[in-house]
């Protein structure tokens, strides 16, 4: 899975990195190839005995200019902003071998050389006194930060350089998960997860003017597993949450921690009475951190999602639900289950409308939260989907003028190597019927009228069409065959290794590979786009491809 807080990325370069064979170097959409720009991965030198036993995650951190200090110095521990944001991002993006020089050049902040033979970083935060640090380095600009085996890089997106700028090893546990946070008020915007339980919040641009491999400054929340010794399995910061994050656990737990807040005093929950029900339980004291727990489902939580008003949380698990809680409220609002399987991804379109699921059963599912059901399945990938996302940098050709989103372009990768692009026009999907009208052939019809829920011509619609789904219900899987069928408009191999998650930014789309290989393809120019759109015109406008069958998928209720 990837997370993202807003990126750019710098003019493209005459040349792209060696591909691999019978891989193409370009991805031919309607409007125009993306091409592959260059990749990112760690030090080919580096191969670690747990490498294979976590999954690579991506996370697109695009640090602001940085603030004027309100002190002439800051100590490497201290939490402020200007030496916060620097210690997540060096963490992340991390070189390899410890005698490397590392290089702070490229397409972000200033430039800067120093030997790195600092030893092997572990659990726990450097001290002044070992810590080699650049404080005058404005860290400005967007930065990868992924996961591989026990070390967590950190990679300047701006520049053509394949290799990591910064390395964090951890050497008694794997991280697993993380997030940032570009708003983030006091310096802390990065958070880790590791497969210990343990979670980190640290400051990226502190990490990146520390030469050392060990975190700065960090805050340690869950320290040896005090609160929940599950592993980390999805962690998110809470939109407008004033510094409170959420980390999902392997064993169906959700905990709300303030990062502000020390981790002392009494951190323990009452015992869950019934591992079946959804149930929020608070602090004991006001004191505590986390301050509450919510216990989601039996089973690994897989991935969890905020809308981007933070007022609802998605959440997909190893039950195969995916569930949607009104956050504040702390409530269930609706549901529903895969045809088969866990579910593994979920992703919400910008304007809260609709979430994206992908999982075992080889689909990509769309939810309405107008209508609490799903509206849309798409079928293409040949094996698990483990990563979705919308693409809220692209336009539809044929907006409405009224500033409403009349078309959505989203994303999907899968184990099968594939990335998919669709395109879903709600107002041309087409809805099946069940039986045939008295003396006629079933007919379909398009369109969704104000109310929201599609209609039909004639015949007899399917009972899942006839009214939103209640409140607060998780639903079964629809019937197959009641649910619309669409088809992607680009199917395309774009690695040899199973794909965990994929980034759009506003001039490229990111994949990255299990194993830590991460692939940046810029976006068709504004050339290249109207001479494709002027040869597509008459033979296409844009829709996605609907059927009235499943195919070859042999999905059953």
């Amino acid at each position: 899975m990837i997370n993202k807080a807003n990126g750019m990325i710098s003019t493209p370069s005459s040349s792209a990195n060696a591909q691999s064979p019978g891989l193409k170097t370009y991805l031919k959409t309607p409007e125009g190839r993306y091409k592959l720009h260059y990749e990112k991965t760690y030090p080919s030198g580096l191969l670690h005995y747990s490498h294979g036993k976590t999954v690579t995650q991506v996370t697109l951190a695009h640090l602001k200019e940085k603030p004027a200090p309100s002190t002439p110095t800051a100590s490497s521990s201290s939490f402020t902003a200007s030496s916060g944001v620097k210690s997540a991002a060096a963490r992340w993006l991390g070189a390899g071998n410890g005698s490397r020089a590392l290089s702070f050049v490229g397409g972000n902040g200033s430039s800067k050389s120093a030997s790195s033979a600092g030893r092997i970083g572990s659990l726990g935060s450097s001290s002044p006194s070992n810590s080699m640090t650049n404080t005058n380095f404005d860290g400005k600009g967007t930065y990868l930060i992924f996961n591989v085996s026990d070390s967590i890089f950190i990679s300047d997106l701006n520049s053509q350089d394949k290799d990591p700028i910064k390395s964090i090893h951890f050497s008694n546990s794997n991280p697993v998960c993380h997030a940032f946070d570009q708003d983030a008020k006091n310096g802390h915007d990065l958070l880790i997860g590791l497969n210990s339980g343990d979670v980190y919040s640290v400051s990226l641009r502190q990490q990146l003017q520390d030469v050392g491999k060990k975190l700065v400054g960090a805050q340690h929340y869950n320290k040896d597993g005090s609160v929940n010794n599950s592993h980390c399995t999805s962690i998110a910061w809470i939109p407008g949450g004033d510094g409170a994050f959420v980390v999902a656990h392997a064993d169906g737990n959700m905990y709300i921690y303030e990062k502000n807040k020390d981790c002392a005093g009494d951190s323990s929950f009452p015992v869950i009475k019934d591992q079946t029900q959804f149930s929020v339980a608070h602090a004991r004291h006001s004191k505590s951190n986390p301050i509450a727990r919510w216990h989601v489902c039996q089973g690994s939580i897989n991935s969890i999602a905020f809308s981007s008003d933070g007022a609802c949380l998605a959440t997909v698990g190893r039950d195969g639900y995916l569930r949607v809680f009104d956050y504040s409220k702390e409530q269930l609002v609706c549901g529903g289950k895969s045809y088969y399987g866990a579910l593994l991804c979920c992703a919400w379109s910008i304007d809260g409308k609709y979430i994206l699921t992908g999982g075992e059963d080889d689909l990509v599912q769309v939810w309405s939260m107008e209508d609490r059901k799903v509206v849309a399945c798409g079928e293409g990938h040949n094996s698990w989907v483990s990563g979705v996302a919308f693409d809220s940098y692209w336009s539809s050709p044929n907006s409405d003028g009224t500033g409403e989103t009349v078309m959505y372009r989203f994303g999907s990768v899968g184990q099968d190597t594939q990335l998919l692009l669709w395109d879903l026009e709600m107002d041309e999907i087409v809805v099946p019927l069940r039986r045939c009208p008295p003396g006629g052939s079933p007919t379909y019809s398009s369109g969704y009228p104000p109310g929201g829920s599609p209609t039909f011509s004639t015949g007899s619609q399917s009972s899942y069409w006839d009214n939103v789904c209640p409140l607060g219900t998780l639903q079964p899987a629809p019937s197959i065959r009641d649910v619309p069928k669409i088809s992607p408009l680009v199917a395309h191999r774009v690695h040899t290794e199973p794909l965990s998650g994929l980034i759009f930014t506003p001039e490229s789309v990111l994949t990255v590979c299990r194993q830590g290989h991460i692939k940046v393809w810029m976006r068709p120019s504004g050339a290249e786009s109207q001479s494709s759109n002027s040869e597509t015109v008459s033979s296409s406008k844009y829709k996605p491809l609907v059927s009235n069958t499943l195919g070859s998928t042999s999905h059953k209720q």
